[in-house]
């Protein structure tokens, strides 16, 4: 799947492409977002490797990724949207709203009896997409290790 669109006077595309992801970039923009602080470049790779991920790329010169989406999915009832992340120099132009609907569309996210995400500040975001805070929050339980990787360094 690829697709583009025009904002703020430059080109951008999405793909869904393993191929076309870059990693590093995708590590550099990741180790700064608040949840994943200090990830691990390997633990990236392998991470993208087993997920429908997005990369979207600035397609002035130099083209170069600068946002990535993915989603943990088994591409039959369940999906985890996770690492939606743009970067800095490319925030407010509605990017990141493009992005998520547009993974949305794609074939292997269709059918599914749910798709869960978790975020601390974008929820307007997601909202305009179909999501909602949880129903039964009660029935969530989780293993959470915040300082993960800054306890590996």
């Amino acid at each position: 799947m690829s697709v583009g669109l025009e904002r703020g006077g430059r080109r951008y595309s999405l793909s869904s492409d393993p191929a076309a992801l870059d990693v590093d970039a995708v590590h550099a923009m990741l180790s700064r977002a608040y949840w994943c602080r200090g990830i691990p470049r390997d633990t990236v790779a392998k991470a993208m490797a087993h997920s429908l991920a997005f990369s979207l790329w600035c397609e002035e010169a130099p083209r170069r990724q600068v946002g990535i989406a993915r989603w943990v999915t088994d591409r039959a009832t369940f999906a985890y949207l996770c690492d939606v992340f743009l970067h800095e120099d490319h925030r407010g132009l509605g990017l990141g709203d493009w992005m998520v609907g547009e993974g949305l569309k794609h074939p292997d996210l269709q059918g599914l009896r749910r798709q869960v995400l978790f975020t601390a500040d974008m929820h307007g975001l997601y909202a305009r997409h179909g999501f909602t805070a949880l129903k039964t929050p009660e029935r969530g339980m989780e293993i959470v290790r915040p300082n993960l990787y800054q306890d590996l360094a």
